[in-house]
């Protein structure tokens, strides 16, 4: 097994914005651009990742040309909508950099340190590393390195889909978050808009250049 840099910092990373879903919890409206606080989620999420990472790229398969405003989009390569992990297939396949991050576009108050966290980290020959807020382990909030690539796409070629599964076949390392689980709220229905903010119909919402 190839020993792997422990020593990398947000610059070493590529981040993907996963906004590839069929959003079926909000009625088929494409999440990334309901409104949440007087502006669309994808912006709230970008807003925060943009502050530790220039290299940032958002995982879509619909409303691509909207957003494009925001930064380069790349869809899933797999067909059918396989989940998160087709839009991590597709950050993998596309990448740059040897490890490549991913935050789902619903969850706007994600940690100002996230990606430092991620980096400090990293052990020999870890794999994969998994956001955990205390409780719970947080599946979408990750950082891969690229040698996970044929082992992902072995796992979506004979039709496995629970990201959990893919993480105990790999070398995969936690990540803590127990101190500020807030991070993780993720609004993903009309209803966790409507607690949590002013919910707006997705059609008010204009992206900005």
């Amino acid at each position: 097994m190839t020993k792997i840099d422990t020593t990398i910092s947000p610059k070493d990373t590529s981040w993907v914005i996963l906004a590839g879903g069929q959003a079926t919890r909000m009625g088929g409206a494409d999440k990334g651009f309901v409104v949440f606080n007087s502006k669309p989620l994808i912006e709230h999420v970008l807003e925060r990742l943009s502050q530790q990472t220039e290299d940032i790229t958002i995982n879509a398969n619909r409303s691509v040309e909207q957003y494009q405003q925001y930064c380069s989009v790349i869809s899933d390569v797999f067909a059918d909508y396989p989940g998160p992990l087709g839009g991590i297939h597709s950050g993998l396949v596309h990448a740059h950099k040897d490890w490549v991050g991913f935050v789902p576009c619903d969850s706007p108050n994600i940690a100002l340190d996230l990606v430092e966290r991620f980096c400090n980290k990293l052990k020999p020959d870890t794999d994969i590393l998994v956001a955990h807020d205390g409780d719970f382990q947080q599946p979408v909030f990750t950082l891969y390195h690229k040698r996970v690539l044929p082992k992902l796409e072995a796992f979506l070629q004979r039709g496995d889909r629970k990201i959990i599964l893919l993480y105990k076949e790999c070398n995969t390392e936690y990540v803590d978050f127990s101190d500020n689980p807030d991070c993780f709220i993720n609004l993903n229905s009309p209803q966790e808009l409507e607690k949590f903010g002013e919910l707006l119909a997705p059609n008010d919402s204009k992206p900005v250049k």
